[in-house]
């Protein structure tokens, strides 16, 4: 199974109330382990790169990563930008061959933010690609984009009149949700997934899924979240896991990176494989 569109996942997915991981990478040793996990899975996967990380890694350099790791791939998986307010960047990373974008005008007003995410629709169509939006900001900073003041929730039919009229391939509305550590267990309404499904049937995102319980995770799932993202989760166990290798290396006073390499892959790879098991995504492949 090749690359395929962000939509020929997510909506399979949301048919089925299965969810799907979107996974933040950073390097090319975890954008290997995440798919690694997939194809031990047979699950989906959707691989995301936030603006932070294309930038520094280099868009050429990653793009030519995704197309080699992925050139053989038997499982279906999808390439999508993360988070971006710029539309410059946008029409870069559609022309340059991502699946799908998330074109951030949450900070904007809403109209604003629908007339431009219009025209971003418009031109992710003409790559082949699909759109992810919002019209509120998700609490929390994640790579440099967002804040850590709630936005204010916008009511049903704002909402609904934002994704019919901007034709979105997915939603992703704040729930009480937020990027980052939770400091203790999110309150979530819940109930806002079911009523924007029940009278606009269109997948989910749901964003700030690192220290979500598993209940929370079913229960959001089942209403229609057919997309969830994992970014702090994966960034924790990759620095742990490098700061753990590094302090046993000291005390051993050995030096091996690729030792070092073999074992932060392992870390990720777990911890990518546990997220898909716990969204119910593990055979879902086809």
């Amino acid at each position: 199974m090749p690359v395929v569109p962000l939509k020929e996942i997510v909506d399979r997915a949301f048919a089925e109330r299965y969810g799907v991981a979107a996974i933040n990478i950073v390097n090319d040793l975890t954008l290997e382990a995440v798919l690694a996990a997939a194809v031990q899975e047979r699950s989906p996967l959707i691989v995301q790169t936030s603006v932070k990380t294309v930038r520094s890694i280099g868009l050429d350099l990653l793009q030519a990563m995704w197309r080699e790791l992925t050139a053989d791939i038997d499982v279906p998986v999808s390439l999508h930008l993360d988070h971006c307010p710029d539309r410059e960047f946008i029409s870069t990373c559609l022309r340059e061959g991502w699946n799908s974008v998330l074109f951030d005008g949450s900070r904007r007003p809403v109209e604003e933010n629908l007339r431009q995410t219009v025209d971003v629709v418009a031109e992710a169509r003409s790559y082949g690609a699909h759109v992810e939006g919002e019209i509120e900001a998700i609490t929390g900073v994640e790579d440099d984009i967002g804040s850590d003041e709630e936005a204010k929730r916008q009511s049903l039919p704002v909402a609904l009149d934002f994704i019919r009229k901007t034709g979105i391939d997915v939603f992703a509305p704040a729930i009480g949700n937020a990027h980052g550590v939770y400091r203790s267990e999110p309150h979530l309404d819940a109930q806002r997934v079911s009523d924007i499904v029940a009278a606009e049937p269109i997948p989910i995102a749901l964003h700030g899924g690192t220290g979500m319980t598993d209940a929370q995770f079913t229960d959001l799932i089942k209403r229609g979240c057919a997309k969830v993202n994992i970014s702090t989760a994966l960034k924790i166990a990759y620095m742990k896991s490098n700061l753990a290798f590094l302090r046993g290396a000291e005390e051993r006073d050995a030096w091996d990176p690729p030792s070092l390499f073999t074992a932060v892959r392992v870390s990720v790879k777990d911890l990518a494989a546990d997220h898909m098991r716990r969204f119910g995504s593990v055979g879902k492949a086809w």
